[in-house]
């Protein structure tokens, strides 16, 4: 029984890793294309 909690821990905390990873790549990937549109705007 024990070994069955560990085992969702473990999973659980690195489902909830991913998923902030996965934000914050969403996030950085967001803001690169602000960059990019931000500087074809100037240069219009």
């Amino acid at each position: 029984m024990n070994r069955i909690i560990a085992l969702l821990l473990i999973a659980g905390t690195a489902a909830l890793a991913g998923c902030n990873t996965m934000s914050g790549a969403g996030q950085d990937i967001s803001k690169g294309g602000q960059a990019l549109s931000n500087t074809a705007e100037e240069h219009k």
